[in-house]
């Protein structure tokens, strides 16, 4: 079946990009093969429309499958009619599809059934056509004791449960209640009676309303979570009075007439009993699933940004994972990441052996030629970097702080063993510290985004949904960047466009059996490293130094005689055409235009050829923490100082400002303007200046802004004098509060 009308007018692009993608990610194309190699095909599409083609077309197959069956079931009940047929053909989302379906859906026995059973479906046929007749009487006429109908109370409430049924499986009547529940409906939450102090956490929520239309996704997760941990009690439904208003809107004739009434009764009985609690687990559905959506939306672009992070590149890296009883694990690696040396020292308290373990950082810091050192921002971090800023190291050294979040997943992983089989695991902490520094994203792969330490509600979310975003986030920034084949480890190959796990690891061994690959040809030799998959992937494994130079750039095998040509036309090499911009510039690219080759891929290949094999993260750039500021007890309110974004939440921004406490900046701080998405404003591993707002010790909260003057008027009475002790104490809807409300619905 074809999508490409439909999902072209949902994305707003041409039916013949989405026809070409389809067909392409069918064939076996990947999200960043086809968006990068494939643009003359799909109109130039970017990875995220690719990608959404992707994801539309399967939920449009599962629809399809779903109306296989459907129909499949009424025709075999012999109730198929062509009209019900063209219906469900058109039903366009699966709730509108089971609607449909809902009245030839095998069910268990209900009261509908009964009553049925008891012959009184006649009853409530000519009830339901609500005419004025002589309700009692008739009613009489279906008493029978043989099937437990002794009143006409009975026989009525009988033909009200057949009814009910009836207006609850009306496919028109359940969209129009279904956008009324998502219009008018409100979350309501309370506290479960006794579980007060409980769940403090949820205290914002004890008493909460507001609509589901505009209530934010990290709230409707906190709610959820809350009920989960059975401390609140949550409702979705809209006023009840105004859904049963709509539906008598809909059913009731005008008339007045006893059969009205019973009819009546029906609705609110349908409405109570079978609408509301079905209507309100779809929404609750709907609800979670936009939720999850943002939610994982916010988790993936941090997770963006931060596998992008600026590299330090090859250098000889001196790695700290810091701390003070059982000392600082110090470990030193070559250009390349590899492992050369470890040894512990004991610079803080309780055994200070500082001169020591100066001695020992001086020294390896010149028998390995070290040119930064990486400490962990964990326990004792910042001590440790004043420590070691007072050695009197060379000021070419570089002396910076590593975000060590997930380093100990890392360092106990399956991974891990595999690659230090021999290392304790505090000594594969320290290495991942260090090879973070070098590149982050080599190292990044090797762990569970999950436990990187960004996003929110990542356990409430729907995993698989969570799991699929995250591989795709990954896949794109690994492809982006492109890999060095000879330096590149299994699980970082393993996102590469075309491989996975099994061919990263045929390549791991394949070099290591072979010694490094001298060109690109030579992967076909990797065992079942076939020509699809060499397709798919060429373009974003480098190697370097090999003997066609077009190897350690981004320009696809594919397009190298297309390059040759264009070197051979301006009597040139192909070397000669890289490092000469005159040469570049003497090329008409409109010459080399055919049917599988266009403008935008011949663009591409001239850019590439300028800057081959280009790194397009930003250049590392050092980046210190304000001296003297150590710890939470250190910070006054209104001090500004330099921090790094560690988190993005739907709610604001948390930053490290080097006090192993992360503060947040709320979205009502982040800048002097109104900010409706944070990332409008910061990236994760952002510099920036704030302001220190409230410091709550006890607590572990600290409130900071980024606004240009974030106390006003206040502001410019702390200018003439010191910051008193009261301006520090917390008050009812402060900073702290505030800060302590948002963490809870974080999740602490």
């Amino acid at each position: 079946m074809n999508y490409e009308v439909q999902i072209a007018a949902e994305l707003q692009i041409k039916p013949s990009q989405v026809n070409a993608t389809v067909q392409l990610l069918d064939e076996g194309g990947t999200v960043p093969f086809i968006s990068r190699y494939r643009k003359e095909a799909t109109g130039e599409l970017d990875e995220v429309q690719v990608a959404a083609i992707r994801d539309r077309v399967l939920q449009l197959r599962e629809l399809a499958k779903r109306k296989e069956a459907v129909l499949k079931s009424i025709e075999d009940q012999g109730k198929l009619t062509p009209e019900l047929k063209d219906k469900v053909a058109a039903a366009e989302t699966m709730s509108k599809l089971e609607d449909i379906y809902l009245p030839y859906k095998p069910k268990r026995r209900t009261k509908a059934t009964i009553a049925r059973e008891k012959g009184l479906e006649p009853l409530a046929e000519q009830i339901f056509e609500q005419k004025s007749i002589n309700l009692p009487a008739e009613a009489e006429k279906f008493l029978d004791a043989s099937k437990e109908v002794n009143s006409v109370d009975e026989a009525l409430q009988g033909a009200r449960d057949i009814m009910a049924e009836w207006i609850n499986e009306k496919a028109e009547l359940r969209e129009k209640m279904r956008k009324i529940f998502l219009e008018e409906g409100v979350f309501s939450s309370k506290v479960l009676p006794g579980k007060e102090q409980e769940a403090i956490k949820y205290k914002d929520y004890f008493d909460w309303s507001e609509p589901i239309k505009t209530a934010p996704s990290h709230r409707v997760l906190a709610m959820r979570r809350g009920e989960k941990e059975l401390f609140l009690m949550l409702d979705s439904v809209p006023e009840e009075a105004s859904a049963i208003y709509q539906m008598e809107k809909m059913i009731l004739v005008d008339a007045a007439n006893s059969s009205v009434e019973q009819v009546k009764l029906a609705i609110k009985d349908c409405y109570r009993r079978l609408l509301k609690p079905s209507m309100e687990t779809e929404v609750r559905l709907l609800t979670k699933r936009k939720a999850d959506e943002e939610a994982i939306k916010v988790f993936t672009e941090n997770l963006r940004q931060l596998l992008l992070g600026a590299p330090l590149g090859e250098k000889s890296v001196m790695a700290i994972d810091p701390g003070f009883r059982t000392g600082c694990k110090l470990v030193c690696l070559g250009p390349q990441g590899q492992f050369l040396h470890y040894e512990a020292i004991y610079p803080h308290e309780p055994q200070r052996r500082s001169a020591e373990a100066g001695m020992a950082i001086k020294g390896l810091v010149e028998r390995h030629g070290i040119q930064a050192i990486a400490i962990g921002n964990g326990t004792a971090g910042r001590e440790t970097e004043t420590f070691v800023k007072s050695l009197g190291l060379p000021k070419t050294v570089i002396v910076t702080m590593v975000n060590e979040s997930g380093a100990s997943i890392y360092s106990a992983s399956d991974v891990a063993r595999e690659e230090f089989p021999d290392l304790d695991l505090t000594v594969r902490g320290a290495i991942s510290i260090g090879r973070r520094l070098m590149d982050p994203l080599a190292e990044l792969v090797k762990i569970d985004p999950k436990s990187i330490g960004v996003g929110q509600y990542q356990h409430d979310v729907d995993q698989n949904a969570l799991k699929n975003a995250l591989d795709d986030t990954v896949m794109s920034a690994v492809n982006g960047v492109g890999v060095e084949v000879n330096l590149a480890s299994k699980q970082l190959l393993t996102y590469v466009s075309g491989l996975g796990p099994t061919l990263a690891q045929n390549i791991v061994e394949f070099r290591n059996e072979n010694g490094p690959f001298k060109s690109r040809a030579q992967l076909k030799k990797v065992p079942r490293l076939g020509d699809k998959a060499f397709e798919q992937a060429a373009g974003f494994l480098r190697i370097s130094k090999a003997k066609h130079p077009l190897d350690s750039s981004a320009v696809h095998p594919e397009r190298y005689a297309l390059v040759e040509q264009m070197a051979k036309d301006v009597n040139a090499s192909v070397p000669d055409l890289m490092g000469s911009d005159e040469l570049r510039n003497r090329i008409s690219l409109r010459n080399y235009v055919s049917e599988t080759v266009g403008l935008p891929t011949l663009q591409d290949i001239l850019e590439e050829l300028a800057k081959p094999g280009r790194d397009p993260r930003e250049s590392f750039e050092v980046f210190a923490f304000e001296e003297g500021v150590n710890s939470m007890s250190d910070l006054k309110v209104g001090m500004k100082l330099p921090g790094v974004v560690t988190n993005i939440t739907a709610f604001g921004a948390f930053v490290d400002v080097g006090v192993h406490q992360d503060g947040l900046v709320h979205l009502s701080h982040l800048a002097d303007r109104f900010v409706k998405d944070p990332n409008e404003i910061v990236s994760v591993n952002q510099k920036v200046q704030v302001t220190v707002m409230e410091v709550d010790i006890p607590r572990k909260r600290v409130g900071l802004s980024m606004k240009s003057d974030p106390f006003g008027e206040r502001g410019k009475k702390m200018e003439k004098k010191p910051v008193a002790k009261a301006q520090q104490k917390e008050s009812e809807g402060s900073m702290a509060d505030k800060l302590a409300a948002l963490k809870g619905k974080f999740g602490g």
